[in-house]
């Protein structure tokens, strides 16, 4: 992402190959929040999926967090259509479906043991979305945006409470319209 065209086509042109298509945005704040929310959210199905939970739980984390995502980045000043676009469906996608995500692994070790040194030890490398999930709660807060799977994934990072007590947490939110006005 770049708000200089020229240079973003510069760049896509020289990285892009028949195998590796690059596109450019020139939505900066958009891209750069979707890839440190998406960070977040894989921690959030990883942990659904250690505590045994299924697909459909998996989906209902990543529809809901990357509705969070959108909301937040748009207080921010991000175009709407970056998250329906590589840099916010197709790297949060990537990212929740991959088995050797560092950050969904994580978190499928967390909610496994319950514990963060443990799922560290388990993984034995970063997980970005441990650090990032603070600063993106503390973003939230600073907009007005309500987060709570990011919420939730930081309260479990810093050991306030339990993944299974976060996923209890997150089902007792009140329901509504799905779509959020923006």
């Amino acid at each position: 992402a770049s708000t200089n065209q020229e240079l973003a086509d510069l760049t896509a042109k020289a990285f892009g190959a028949p195998y590796f298509r690059v596109y450019t945005s020139n939505d900066v704040i958009g891209c750069e929040l979707a890839s440190a929310a998406k960070n977040v959210i894989a921690i959030a199905v990883g942990m659904s999926i250690g505590m045994g939970f299924g697909e459909n739980t998996q989906a209902l984390v990543i529809t809901r967090g990357l509705n969070e995502l959108t909301r937040l980045a748009m207080a921010r000043g991000a175009a709407p259509l970056t998250f329906v676009g590589l840099a916010g469906v197709g790297d949060l996608l990537a990212t929740c479906g991959s088995p050797l995500s560092r950050n969904r692994t994580f978190g499928e070790a967390l909610g496994r043991t319950g514990s963060v040194e443990q799922a560290l030890r388990a993984i034995s490398s970063t997980a970005e979305g441990l650090t990032t999930a603070q600063a993106l709660v503390e973003l939230a807060h600073l907009v007005g945006v309500e987060a709570p799977i990011m919420e939730a994934v930081c309260d479990v990072v810093t050991s306030r409470i339990t993944p299974h007590q976060a996923f209890l947490n997150l089902m007792t939110i009140q329901t509504g319209a799905e779509i959020n006005p923006v």
